[in-house]
């Protein structure tokens, strides 16, 4: 099996490189527009969407879609920070309170498989300049809810209830699943990407 990754990011990209998955880079050619429903249905069909851009493109590999949304308790819902400002925000709204880190998943293979995966999240209380020394580090940029888990935002969490490897991008436990069903199994070792 390759696999087709309809991200551009490098977070799942390393992820699946980690995993041994043999696999390459194909940019979706999809447009976010704002879609009613709750934070899982979102995520879901923005997934999906990215993964049959891909697929009208190339049809003959699996695709997989992923998109993820970060969800305060009261469901405000956290997208990337488009500057400084909105990441010391973000931060702030999040410091020493639960969220949701939401991912959508779509494998597109023999079948059709769609999929939401649910990982709480808990900040530990953060001071106005450890938040500020943060934001400074640029480490926000690109990442849903201003923070990175896997760096130096490892240092901002107090507990991860569910997946990790969802908050950093990607939920690897229901995409072995999703394989599974397909027939496929993750590998032990060996991965390599492109990117197209």
């Amino acid at each position: 099996m390759r696999l087709i990754l309809a991200s551009t990011s490098p977070q799942r990209s390393a992820i699946l490189s980690e995993l041994g998955v043999d696999f390459f880079v194909v940019a979706p050619m999809y447009q976010e527009v704002p879609i009613l429903g709750t934070p899982e249905q979102v995520v879901i069909e923005r997934a999906l969407g990215k993964a049959l851009s891909v697929a009208a493109q190339i049809s003959d590999r699996p695709v997989l879609g992923v998109d993820t949304e970060v969800v305060l308790d009261d469901g405000d819902v956290l997208g990337q920070p488009a500057n400084a400002g909105e990441a010391r925000a973000m931060l702030t709204a999040l410091a020493g309170r639960e969220h949701r880190v939401i991912s959508g998943i779509a494998l597109l293979g023999e079948t059709q498989q769609v999929a939401a995966v649910v990982t709480t999240v808990r900040l530990r209380e953060l001071a106005d300049e450890e938040i500020a020394a943060y934001v400074d580090h640029g480490e926000w940029q690109g990442r849903a809810g201003g923070y990175a888990i896997q760096e130096l935002g490892a240092g901002l969490v107090a507990a991860v209830d569910g997946d990790y490897f969802n908050v950093v991008g990607l939920p690897v436990q229901r995409l072995a699943e999703l394989l599974a069903c397909e027939g496929h199994a993750l590998p032990v070792s060996g991965g390599n990407r492109e990117t197209r």
